[in-house]
């Protein structure tokens, strides 16, 4: 009995050992066993790509006009409130006609009673020389005095002499009272353009005062057409230049996009937090007003656009070996194998292919080893 149980104890110990021998054999199989790669891989394919400047900006009307009193008084009747649309020439406001049309009548009675008094000295002109004819016949006869006739041929002197005096008052009485109408009518604001009133800065019953400089009642704006000022940063600037479209979006409407040409570029620039911006300019039509004074518009400006060319993203790019030359890494029969390949245009996610690889390349963007 000792015997057998002896070899039942030595037959479970083999059996322990060869499980265990497996176990182990199975082990150093699976951990020698080729580990399998997962490649992220993005192709190369065909597509236009756009090399473009972004920034910000605000609009403002392109016709915009600040209406100013040029002579001084009470601003006496205010016909429209901001917001009201008006018409070129229509009346706007009236400032105290009274002082003007007091001065327009003192300067006509100015001038009647200087031509009342040319036409007096006319006369007497005339006189002079009817006299100084009849003394030239008495001089042949010497039935006259020299004396006497050098009084009379100086009289007709002096009355010409007085006649163009009250000429040139008349001259001046007239430019006197032009002026005194036209600041008659400075009395009447009209509407320079049509557009909308976009701030009223003086209210009725108000003193307007105008001496070195008009000041301003209210300001029009037309908005059937709008300026875009972009502003963008020294970096970018040197790339701009008139005639390149230019596109935004606003907030309120951040899926329609409202086009136009680049103008112009102001040549001062601005400073901002230490930063230097310039501003490129552009016009956009704007015939349902939609577009309003001041809105923020996300600009981008086209430098580039390459239409049915080879694209690769930017992250599939590695090493800059050279001028516009990168190294990649495409997935070639299961094998990774690196070509050298040359960029053309870049935005900020493409890059053009002009050389290196081919329409449906795959390009490793990243690889992992899977788990087993």
């Amino acid at each position: 009995m000792k015997f057998l149980r002896n070899q039942k104890k030595s037959l479970l110990v083999f059996l322990m050992l060869v499980l265990i021998i497996i176990i182990t054999a199975v082990m150093l199989y699976i951990i020698n066993l080729p580990k399998k790669i997962n490649y992220q891989t993005v192709p190369v394919i065909r597509g236009n790509i756009e090399k473009h400047v972004l920034a910000t900006g605000k609009l403002d009307a392109l016709s915009k006009v600040d209406v100013g009193a040029q002579i001084s008084g009470q601003l006496q009747t205010l016909y429209v409130k901001e917001g009201d649309m008006v018409k070129k020439g229509d009346l706007l406001a009236v400032i105290d006609p009274q002082k003007a049309q007091n001065v327009v009548k003192e300067s006509e009675e100015t001038l009647r009673e200087h031509q009342a008094n040319l036409a007096l000295a006319r006369a007497e002109l005339k006189l002079a020389e009817m006299t100084y004819q009849r003394y030239v016949d008495l001089a042949k006869h010497q039935a006259i005095s020299r004396q006497e006739f050098d009084r009379v041929k100086t009289d007709v002197a002096v009355k010409k002499a007085r006649v163009k005096i009250y000429i040139a008052q008349i001259n001046r009485d007239q430019a006197s009272l032009n002026t005194a109408k036209t600041n008659l009518k400075y009395t009447h604001l009209t509407a320079p353009l049509s557009g909308i009133v976009t701030n009223i800065k003086t209210l009725q019953g108000q003193t307007v005062i105008a001496s070195q400089e008009a000041p301003t009642i209210m300001t029009l704006a037309d908005l059937d057409t709008m300026l875009v000022k972009a502003q963008v940063s020294e970096a970018d600037i040197i790339n701009l230049k008139p005639g390149q479209k230019a596109s935004f979006t606003i907030l309120g409407a951040p899926d329609k996009i409202f086009a136009g040409v680049l103008k112009d570029i102001l040549p001062t620039p601005e400073e901002v937090n230490d930063a230097i911006f310039y501003y490129a300019r552009f016009e956009v039509p704007n015939p349902h007003h939609i577009l309003k004074l001041q809105m923020t518009a996300q600009i981008k400006i086209q430098l580039a656009l390459h239409k049915n060319v080879l694209l690769l993203p930017l992250s599939a790019l590695r090493e800059n070996v050279a001028n516009n030359q990168y190294i990649v890494v495409v997935l070639q029969n299961g094998q990774q194998v690196e070509r050298r390949v040359e960029v053309a245009t870049q935005n900020y996610i493409d890059a053009e292919i002009v050389s290196g690889l081919a329409e449906g390349d795959l390009v490793i963007t990243n690889s992992e080893i899977a788990k087993g």
